[in-house]
């Protein structure tokens, strides 16, 4: 990938690239919606990712050309202006840092990748973070970890205007292979937890697209201030099952039901670390399928295409368990997968989903992979 990228930029500017950065998509294995309301989440990074190939520019200027697009754009550091599609996030990238108060220098770059959009998979926070690191390779910045993912929501909310949480784009920045990260998204504290020996994680793309998920994911936030308001905590992260049980009555019975998605999430996330860390799949597992039934009954954010990707997959000889993942409204779902049985699972699950649906899915057999990297080229 990193020499056909390389390649592709001398045709594009005539000119050798000087670094190459890499930036992975992410699956949620387990805590969805948990984000923002500063619980807990257990992303892992993906081998899939954005790629940029650059060289610095000795002004302030951005030429980035997209090959997925076929469109070059070129903006001026010292005046950007909002716009619309792909190149948003590579400005968004630089207002967020200059918002933050880092001299950058401009670039010539080379974008592509292979994170299906729309998907649930984060395409867009790998371009950010991917865009982040161009710009601080180009300007000789060194921005630690987090802060880069830091940087990386900010540019999406405040740029882009997506009111993500951290997740997102933590995953693409500090993954571990082999491992998932167990984030707290409050304190923004990690910890890198192996996977169960033998299990291979399977990204199921139904290939329906969340024509609702705006409006409703931001409806759900709402929902979940209003709980949390209700509770008289700052955020349902700060309430337990026992406790909400005891206050429930304090809610509508709709609002009453989303909190219930979230704080029983959390408890399910932290039920699946210590599965994890005994090596119990089984569990694991089970943890994933009521994941599932709670964002379909209580948080109401998934559909007929995930639902029946989800049952299929349960079926199958050699899952533990499988649940939508992301925003919901279509999009992914994800199982785990003994590895043996991977290529009859995958072959078993696109068949049967075709029969039920008429559609054809896109099944992604990952492993965990390593976090965001830059590797320089050429003096």
């Amino acid at each position: 990938m990193n020499a056909n990228i390389a390649s592709k930029f001398e045709r594009q500017f005539h000119a050798s690239a000087s670094y190459l950065v890499r930036a992975p998509g992410r699956v949620n294995i387990i805590g969805e919606h948990t984000d923002y309301n500063e619980g807990f989440v257990l992303p892992m990074a993906i081998d899939r990712a954005a790629h940029i190939a650059l060289r610095p520019r000795p002004d302030r200027r951005v030429i980035v050309h997209s090959l997925e697009y076929g469109e070059t754009i070129e903006f001026p550091l010292d005046k950007l202006k909002r716009g619309k599609g792909w190149a948003e996030y590579v400005k968004g990238a630089a207002w967020a840092m200059q918002t933050e108060g880092w001299t950058l220098s401009g670039w010539e770059g080379l974008v592509t990748g292979d994170v299906p959009r729309g998907a649930g998979l984060s395409s867009s926070s790998a371009v950010v973070i991917a865009a982040i690191l161009a710009f601080a390779a180009a300007s000789d910045l060194s921005p630690d970890p987090v802060k880069t993912a830091i940087l990386g929501q900010q540019a999406e909310d405040g740029w882009i205007g997506v009111h993500v949480g951290i997740m997102d784009q933590m995953a693409s920045v500090l993954s571990r292979p082999g491992h998932v990260l167990f984030l707290d998204c409050r304190t923004l504290e990690f910890e890198h937890i192996p996977l169960p020996e033998g299990i291979t994680v399977a990204v199921m793309d139904t290939t329906t697209r969340r024509g609702l998920v705006d409006s409703a994911y931001n409806e759900r936030r709402r929902q979940c201030d209003t709980a949390a308001k209700a509770l008289g905590v700052r955020a349902l992260r700060d309430v337990d099952e026992a406790d909400f049980r005891s206050r429930a009555d304090r809610l509508d019975e709709v609002t009453r039901r989303r909190a219930r998605h979230v704080i029983t999430e959390n408890g399910r996330v932290l039920q699946a670390v210590e599965a994890m860390r005994q090596g119990d799949a089984e569990t694991l597992g089970h943890l994933l399928d009521a994941s599932h039934a709670s964002l379909r009954d209580d948080f109401e954010v998934s559909n007929k295409a995930l639902d029946a990707l989800v049952a299929i997959a349960r079926h199958q000889p050699g899952c533990y368990g499988a649940r939508m993942t992301g925003a919901g409204f279509g999009g992914c779902a994800v199982a785990l997968v003994e590895n043996d049985r991977c290529p009859e699972f995958a072959n078993a699950v696109t068949t049967e989903y075709h029969r039920e649906t008429s559609l054809t899915p896109e099944i992604y057999l990952c492993q965990a992979m390593q976090g965001a990297s830059l590797a320089r080229l050429t003096l």
